[in-house]
């Protein structure tokens, strides 16, 4: 690795003895939650991968260093006040000293070029409801990278049918886990299907191993959700009409506080179990991805 890299003692030690990684994203710590929410979903997915046998690389850019696998003051110095940082922005937040807070696609390229082929988020970015030409760097970056991406589909702001139509336009496969339908973040049901269908980690765990290799990068392995969150697609539909000027890297993080708000906070604590549950769930087939 070159010197803008710094693996945790605890990462560098799985690595090195080939013990299974899950890679976790800090946008969701910087942006995507607030207090206390954000911390609790932080420590939370990191417990549930140390559960199940697996160590948890949490990653941010940190001092001019891209950091895999972080503290708990380093974990804290994100939730103070990092900046959202993309595949794009790894450059400059490096170069420049800033804190910054991994997304989705920061992350996955940063767990690939370290070798960690999983990864476990809440929701995926995706295609804009209304505008089809805002696009989240995830999915260009998810079919470049060697990684699976464990998560609850894609955020509910999203245009789910159009986001999997770009996935396959990538040839990204999309696995349900345990499910048929691809889950709409907080409901397990979009009407959407998904490529095919696993059902255990030893399955997730041989289909992932012919996907790469027969040539795939990235895969979407979709779980969904512990629990449902009541009027979620109204809701989103209402924040996105409200949505006005908003534009950029801060038109998720407030139509996801406006869900929030409509939801009297229950999209908070969901938010946190799903994400949590999406970490256990890549831990386990990490696991049986590394036995077999």
């Amino acid at each position: 690795m070159n010197a803008l890299f710094l693996l945790s003692p605890e990462v560098a030690g799985a690595l090195a003895d080939r013990r299974p990684v899950v890679a976790l994203e800090t946008s969701i710590v910087g942006q995507g939650l607030p207090a206390p929410h954000n911390l609790r979903a932080a420590r939370g997915c990191e417990d549930a991968i140390r559960k199940e046998g697996a160590v948890p690389a949490t990653i941010a850019a940190l001092d001019g260093r891209l950091h895999i696998g972080l503290s708990d003051e380093e974990l804290e110095r994100v939730a103070e006040g990092a900046t959202k940082v993309s595949s794009r922005d790894l450059g400059p937040a490096l170069a420049l000293r800033r804190a910054g807070a991994t997304t989705v696609a920061a992350t996955i390229r940063a767990a690939g070029m370290t070798g960690i082929r999983f990864m476990a988020t809440g929701g995926i970015g995706g295609v804009h409801r209304g505008h089809p030409e805002d696009q989240s760097a995830d999915l260009e970056e998810i079919s470049r990278v060697d990684a699976a991406v464990f998560c609850a589909g894609a955020k509910i702001i999203l245009d789910l049918p159009l986001t999997l139509e770009r996935l396959e336009s990538l040839s990204v496969p999309v696995l349900g886990y345990g499910c048929d339908e691809f889950p709409a973040f907080y409901s397990r049901h979009s009407g959407c299907p998904v490529s095919a269908r696993v059902d255990t980690p030893q399955v997730a765990a041989g289909v992932l191993r012919a996907a790469w290799e027969t040539g795939s990068k990235g895969i979407v392995v979709a779980v969904p959700p512990p629990a449902e969150l009541d009027g979620a697609e109204q809701m989103a539909q209402r924040a996105a009409a409200e949505l006005g000027h908003v534009a950029g890297a801060d038109v998720s993080p407030h139509l996801l506080r406006r869900v929030a708000e409509l939801s009297g906070g229950r999209s908070l604590d969901l938010n946190v179990d799903l994400v949590i549950n999406n970490a256990r769930v890549a831990a386990q087939v990490a696991r049986a991805y590394s036995s077999s």
